[in-house]
């Protein structure tokens, strides 16, 4: 629940440090006073963008914070999910929004994303506004209220995983079909070029040695003669390289006996002797094996004019692309061969899943249908109370294509009289009808979800009396269970039977229009109510009727 909250330098609120209790609580101020203000205050907070329009005037930035208890609220895996350290009692939301247009968001004094604060503040405060009796009129609105009573989370799931697994093989198959008449089209066209590639019968590494022994025989001459001149230098018989060495070597040996230095020089002599003659030996050989093949030399020309009129042909510079060429069109031409048979496999598979999504979808309808009556009754037993003694309220169940949410398209209908055949709600009740389904729809869904804090914007616009009494009185029935709720209201009625009641002000300072917000005490609750029952000229009766509301509060 929301514990505390801290506003400054927002439009014309300088500083506001506030406490708010569990249980139900009321906001009341005259039109203008800035009750607005403070509600725009926790949209900030809730993630919703911000304009610098909303700094206090001559001031840098404004700072909106928020103190939470969310030890009751199972809320440890967000926290964990998201790397953010959890405080049960005591989460800090704080927005702050600078004159150069930043704003930067914090959960627990980590900055985060403002999507992350979104997504939080989804699970924390709940605000009905008036405009949000508009979500009467839509259909996911409607039939999340099912889902929630019906408590069907778990063949929500089972359900849309069956229908991603449906809808993606639709697509394979539209893939398919449209893979297998491009094909056809080609088919004449992909049989030349894989024919042209697999006749050449290529290897993954021939062109890098076919390349090199090319460059070789095409230069055999010169490399011959380069072999013979190193060969002659090396073993010619007297200047020989190879004999030059054997002789130093030996004249070393000699000296030995003298000079024993001469043994380890001689020795390494030795052994280059050793390596030259072989290294001598080897060029010799292939001095003698190299010879000019111009058959060869042809061939292997012949051989890379195909490797690389094919290279060219495709727009590739390796084999191992044409190759992947080949294959890919080995593939495609084995659809074409088999596509009959494919289609068949691919579209008993989509039919298959298709059947899976309906059974699935038709145990989520028995389920919805079943919590449907229950919101029925239920939903007849709170608008009774509230004025409409005539109620009918009657969910409607139509088949729809398979979708994302099942098969079933609801329909609230309602009729405030006897005489008047059901219609969809939205085009037959009226503003203050709507208000009254709204605070009956989400005191039941409050009593399945637990949200930690839920405010109503003016949600008793059209109605007064009795029924604005036995509004508040579910308002009340809400905040049991540690649950929180706040009513901003104008209604004494609503008024009187807050736990606790605030009042929004606004005055006239030197530095301009000032809204401020108080805890009223009980003296000061009396007045309040006494002017909202009377107007500015609190008469002594007023004050006698507000002390009686607040005694049968």
């Amino acid at each position: 629940m929301l514990k505390q909250l801290y506003i400054k330098n927002f439009t014309l609120i300088d500083e506001l440090n506030i406490t708010f209790n569990s249980g139900f609580s009321v906001i009341t101020g005259e039109t203008g006073a800035g009750k607005s203000i403070i509600l725009g205050a926790i949209n900030l907070l809730l993630g919703q963008r911000a304009d610098t329009k909303v700094i206090k005037a001559d001031e840098d930035k404004c700072v909106i914070e928020a103190h939470f208890d969310l030890s009751n609220y199972n809320m440890e895996q967000f926290f964990a999910d998201n790397d953010i350290d959890y405080e049960s009692e005591d989460t800090i939301i704080r927005r702050e929004i600078n004159k150069n247009g930043k704003s930067r968001a914090f959960i627990n004094d980590l900055p985060v994303q403002l999507g992350l604060m979104r997504e939080l503040g989804e699970m924390l405060v709940d605000i009905h506004s008036q405009h949000q009796n508009l979500l009467l009129q839509k259909e996911n609105f409607q039939l999340n209220v099912v889902d929630i009573i019906a408590h069907d989370s778990k063949e929500c799931n089972a359900y849309r995983e069956s229908f991603a697994a449906y809808k993606k093989a639709q697509a394979d198959l539209k893939q398919l079909e449209e893979n297998i008449a491009q094909g056809r089209e080609n088919e004449e066209f992909m049989r030349f070029q894989f024919n042209d590639i697999n006749k050449a019968g290529l290897k993954v590494d021939e062109q890098e040695s076919i390349e090199q022994e090319s460059e070789q025989l095409s230069h055999a001459e010169e490399i011959k003669e380069a072999l013979s001149d190193s060969d002659n230098l090396l073993s010619g018989e007297v200047q020989g390289a190879v004999e030059q060495v054997k002789r130093a070597a030996a004249r070393l040996h000699a000296i030995e006996h003298v000079f024993p230095d001469a043994r380890e020089l001689a020795e390494r002599l030795d052994n280059c002797h050793i390596e030259l003659k072989d290294i001598a030996s080897e060029i010799g050989r292939d001095a003698d094996h190299l010879e000019f093949d111009p058959a060869r030399l042809d061939q292997l020309n012949e051989r890379l004019d195909t490797i690389y009129s094919l290279q060219q042909k495709f727009h590739v510079s390796t084999i191992a692309e044409l190759l992947q060429i080949r294959d890919d069109l080995e593939r495609k031409l084995g659809n074409i061969d088999n596509s009959d048979e494919l289609l068949e496999e691919t579209r008993t598979r989509v039919e298959q899943l298709r059947k899976d999504c309906l059974d699935k979808a038709a145990c989520l309808t028995e389920k919805r249908e079943k919590a449907a009556l229950l919101v029925e009754k239920e939903m007849a037993s709170r608008l009774v109370p509230l004025g409409i003694p005539n109620v009918r309220f009657q969910i409607q169940f139509t088949t729809k294509e398979l979708s994302e949410d099942g098969r079933d398209k609801i329909a609230f209908l309602f009729s405030a009289n006897r005489s008047t055949p059901l219609q969809p709600i939205s085009e037959v009740a009226s503003g203050g009808e709507i208000a009254r389904v709204m605070l009956s729809l989400k005191a039941m869904i409050s009593g399945a979800v637990k949200l930690p804090t839920i405010i109503f914007d003016e949600i008793d616009t059209g109605v007064s009396g009795r029924v604005a009494e036995m509004m508040a009185q579910i308002m009340q029935e809400m905040g049991r269970n540690d649950r929180q709720v706040i009513s901003i209201t104008h209604l004494p009625q609503i008024a009187a039977l807050g736990a606790v009641h605030y009042k929004v002000s606004k005055e006239e300072t030197a530095e301009g229009t000032v809204s401020r917000m108080q805890r009223l005490t009980p003296e000061e609750r009396i007045q309040e109510i006494a002017q909202m029952l009377s107007g500015s000229n609190v008469t002594a009766e007023a004050v006698s009727n507000a002390k009686a509301l607040l005694k049968n509060a």
